[in-house]
């Protein structure tokens, strides 16, 4: 067989180990440094019994039942498996191929469309999944990315376990600020115009026939839900101006939002901790990169979190590539004041709350999915790396497309790799 049947081979085999369902497992993990990201905060030398994909009990000194397998931590930190960010994982595999990337749409004849659902396109045998998955994170935010218009259209949290579906509300996403000027009149006073208008729409005030309707029926009765409570609306938003309009917005219409990227939000601090408004953070952000960032800063998240803001974080750039670095984002946070606690709850906890997954994810409680990580170390230090991956009491193969090619390709005693050799 040549080298590339045997890496074709080898991803294929990959692709199919992630389109497996979990099967669950009983696992007493014990002696663990158990940081729950819920009400017991930090437990030391704990024991987290897991029976048929769920946690069962959370204590010490726990037995372990027949045929379980028991793993010995050690000490090491325990950690719920960690939020990979707003990310379009599993709808883009590879970005410079445009046949295999479903985040946007574009139709030119009606371009807002909020009734576009990314998550019909989520692949769960992607090779991406693999790759994030073996860095300890279990679930994401797909996000729909603009095309067309400046409304993105709807997403949802997906497991990274080989399921096919989302679980949890849909999110609705909109992209307001210079980025998307030029697709509102090249003036951001217009995404302002243009959402009333849309809003009047879904609300009934104007004919569905009006040849200046924006909105299809189905997209009305989509924005009609997220306008009645129903899903979260996610705008990626920076400048505090921006943010102060979006809050007035949001009070008016009484809608349940978050804000992603949030480079000024510090500036408003209180009035989004009034509003009970989470922001997902990019906390490597400290440049101005545009006018919309002018403000940025690497206390951001420490500031809010000070002010009482639920922070969580999501980065800017080649996010569902590098979902791994979402917690150097956090422990880059909690280098510029965030506190530890705060820094893990926003890769655990709220996230899940504010995508309506709680109840499943983010936290270990009995009765919730064992989605768990065991860590050489401290999870916020990018030295330190995942050592077991479980997801529904399963354990994942800790390989990747990245870590198979690693091996095929590293040196070993002699000349050449052993990928070389005949």
């Amino acid at each position: 067989m040549s080298r590339r049947s045997i890496l074709r081979t080898g991803a294929l085999a990959l692709a199919l180990a992630a389109a497996l369902p979990a099967i669950a497992q009983d696992v007493l993990i014990r002696n663990a440094t158990v940081h729950t990201a819920g009400a017991q905060g930090t437990l030391k030398n704990a024991d987290v019994l897991v029976r048929n994909g769920v946690v069962q009990a959370v204590g010490s000194g726990l037995a372990a039942p027949a045929a379980a397998t028991v793993v010995e931590a050690e000490g090491r930190p325990l950690t719920p498996a960690f939020f990979g960010g707003i990310t379009e994982i599993g709808i883009e595999e590879v970005s410079g191929e445009s046949s295999t990337v479903d985040a946007a749409v574009t139709l030119e004849d009606q371009p807002m469309r909020p009734e576009f659902d990314v998550t019909l396109a989520y692949n769960p045998a992607s090779i991406v999944i693999p790759v994030a998955r073996v860095e300890g994170i279990g679930f994401t935010l797909l996000a729909a990315s603009t095309g067309g218009s400046f409304i993105a259209g709807q997403g949802g949290v997906v497991r990274l376990d080989g399921s096919a579906d989302p679980v949890g509300p849909r999110a609705l996403f909109v992209r307001l600020g210079s980025g998307t000027a030029e697709l509102a009149g090249k003036s951001r006073a217009a995404h302002w115009m243009l959402l009333d208008q849309m809003v009047a729409e879904a609300r009934g005030r104007v004919s569905v026939d009006s040849p200046h309707a924006l909105l299809t029926p189905a997209g009305r009765a989509t924005l009609a839900r997220y306008l009645a409570g129903n899903g979260r609306i996610v705008v990626a938003v920076n400048r505090a101006a921006d943010i102060r309009q979006l809050l007035r917005w949001a009070q008016r219409e009484n809608v349940r939002i978050a804000i992603a990227g949030g480079a000024e939000a510090w500036k408003l601090a209180p009035q989004l901790a009034q509003a009970k408004v989470p922001v997902f953070v990019d906390a490597l952000a400290d440049l101005p990169s545009d006018f919309d960032q002018i403000g940025a800063t690497l206390e951001n998240a420490a500031r809010l979190d000070a002010a009482g803001v639920s922070v969580s974080f999501s980065q800017a750039g080649d996010a569902s590539h590098n979902a791994r670095k979402v917690r150097q984002l956090a422990g880059n946070a909690v280098a510029n004041g965030l506190p530890w606690e705060d820094g893990l709850a926003g890769l655990t906890r709220v996230p899940a709350e504010t995508f309506g997954v709680g109840d499943r994810v983010g936290t270990i409680v009995p009765g919730k999915l064992a989605d768990l990580v065991l860590w050489s170390g401290d999870p916020l230090d990018v030295a330190n790396t995942a050592q077991q991956v479980w997801l529904g009491g399963r354990a994942i193969p800790m390989r990747s497309r990245q870590t198979e090619l690693r091996d095929r390709y590293l040196q070993q005693a002699g000349p050449l790799p052993r990928a070389y050799s005949k």
